[in-house]
């Protein structure tokens, strides 16, 4: 599959609050052709683009997002933890994300951020979603996940749309796990990849990311591998050097 060289990584996260309207807006202002987000379910079953499974980091918010009402998460400040200027930022629904997104033309990598106990479910909701949001005619975006079993869910729900199995290391079984879930690509932590596994898995026609570069040397020094697309909270300076 074709990807962009430079995604991403939720949102802007170096550049503006993660997971937010204003992420994405950078995300295109830096010159990136390609985002990635998180989707999380809220206690009513909506899905949202948030990454951890409390929301005491990144909002004014205390608890799990499991256990809070889309409506309650919709009141709270998404934004001022980066700064003045993004206070008042919300936490965006996914429907708002992808409508984002794609207005702006960036590619989509939409990572399945389930939390524990919610695999299937938000797996379910969110291809759902986003199938009945996405264009005719529009390249489906690359849907991902560290779990397994959402991925399953991915694979069933929206068969042709590419998926890819997200790791902090390339396992051993890395061929069968691919081939069970039919996934296209490979995402690993940087820090972790190593020259040999990246060959061996291009061989075997895997694209191959890495996350999350921000060390312009180290995104040359992966492509020179064979890494097919870098994921970066910094894409201005990556795409500066690259």
């Amino acid at each position: 599959m074709t990807l962009p060289r430079v995604i991403v990584h939720r949102g802007a996260a170096g550049l503006a609050p993660e997971n937010t309207l204003a992420g994405i807006r950078a995300a295109a202002a830096a010159g990136a052709s390609g985002v990635e987000f998180d989707v999380k379910l809220t206690a009513d079953g909506h899905c949202i683009a948030f990454h951890d499974d409390r929301l005491d980091r990144t909002t004014d918010g205390r608890g799990a997002v499991a256990k809070r009402t889309l409506a309650e998460i919709a009141r709270l400040d998404a934004g001022a933890y980066a700064g003045p200027a993004f206070a008042g930022e919300r936490v965006p629904s996914l429907a708002a994300v992808l409508d984002q997104a794609l207005a702006l033309g960036l590619a989509i990598d939409m990572e399945i951020k389930p939390s524990p106990g919610r695999e299937a479910e938000t797996a379910h909701r969110a291809l759902a979603e986003a199938r009945r949001a996405w264009p005719p005619g529009t390249p489906p975006p690359l849907v991902t996940s560290f779990s397994e079993e959402s991925l399953m869910v991915a694979r069933d729900a929206a068969p042709d749309w590419p998926r890819g199995l997200n790791c902090l290391a390339v396992p051993g079984d890395w061929r069968t796990r691919l081939d069970r879930l039919g996934s296209a690509t490979l995402a690993c932590l940087h820090k972790r990849l190593r020259r040999p596994a990246v060959a061996a898995m291009r061989g075997a026609g895997v694209s191959v990311l890495a996350f999350t570069v921000d060390e312009p040397g180290r995104a040359v020094e992966l492509f020179s591998w064979g890494v097919q697309t870098v994921i970066t909270d910094v894409p201005d300076t990556i795409l500066a050097a690259t």
